[in-house]
């Protein structure tokens, strides 16, 4: 291990950590934490917990990561943080680890943005180039797809999924699935219209813009209902991609509890929890 770790931070034994990390006054590290190469940690900066962190991260002072969930359901089991590399983790961020109910991991993919004072809930999944802006917090089994940009002080209920590209206005509060590639604004959130900006910079060909503009009005500004129009388009041949996957998106929407899709995998996620503490011998699972 090479890098530069101040004389006051504290890192427990058993924690890992890789070369040319730099950790910065008084952090505390546990012991069942994995620090990946060039990873900066700053001042007071707090990973505990079963949490992995990859290469090339930059956390800022005061972030509080790994810490137990905050779910009555709770027991002290040794679930997961997983954070993946190149993301930039500002401070006051809390991003806590998953509970056995719902799978027992909260995953961050990578090349992130998460700005102050977010905070992340148990259980978790964002995926790739998202921006969580200033006071956003994501409650309990929300999954945040590639791309996505949410303004500041968004509030996303549990188990609401954010689809690709999609973009929420500053303040927007969700309680229903977003719909990829479209901007959401307001309490309740609406669809608002198509996010050209982000496609723009997500390198997404015009003509695949101008198709989603075009079922962007017949979806959400047709006089037609929308679950007629949506059956008038699962029958037809969609040259883009990104059309078929909106459609798709919107079908898997249609008659969920709540219009969370991720409310009907509950089961699953607690079957898939369950099994993780059995691999890892945790009495009680075994």
């Amino acid at each position: 291990m090479s890098g530069v770790i101040h004389p006051t931070a504290q890192i427990a034994e058993g924690a890992e950590i890789g070369e040319d990390v730099q950790i910065g006054p008084s952090a505390i590290i546990g012991p069942n934490v994995r620090v990946g190469a060039r990873t900066r940690i700053g001042p007071l900066v707090v990973i505990d917990g079963h949490t992995t962190v990859g290469e090339d991260n930059v956390i800022v002072g005061q972030a509080s990561l790994g810490g137990p969930p905050q779910d009555l359901s709770y027991r002290g089991e040794p679930t997961l943080l997983e954070i993946g590399d190149r993301n930039t983790i500002r401070e006051f961020v809390s991003i806590n680890r998953g509970t056995v109910k719902g799978g027992g991991v909260t995953r961050i993919g990578s090349d992130n943005l998460i700005m102050a004072c977010c905070h992340v809930a148990h259980d978790c999944e964002m995926e790739d180039n998202i921006v969580l802006s200033n006071s956003s917090g994501l409650a309990g089994h929300v999954k945040v797809g590639r791309n996505a940009n949410l303004s500041g002080m968004c509030g996303i209920v549990h188990f609401v999924t954010i689809g690709d590209f999609a973009f929420l206005a500053g303040m927007t509060r969700l309680a229903r699935d977003v719909p990829p590639y479209m901007i959401v604004e307001g309490h309740e959130g609406r669809v608002r219209g198509v996010n050209t900006v982000g496609l723009t910079r997500g390198g997404v060909p015009e003509e695949d813009q101008e198709a989603l503009k075009r079922a962007y009005r017949r979806l959400f500004r047709s006089a037609k209902p929308q679950s007629a129009v949506l059956e008038d388009m699962r029958g037809e041949e969609h040259e883009s991609t990104y059309v078929a996957n909106l459609v798709k998106a919107m079908t898997d929407m249609e008659g969920v509890v709540r219009g969370r899709t991720r409310e009907a995998q509950r089961n699953g996620f607690m079957e898939l929890g369950r099994e993780r503490m059995r691999s890892m011998g945790v009495p009680g699972y075994v």
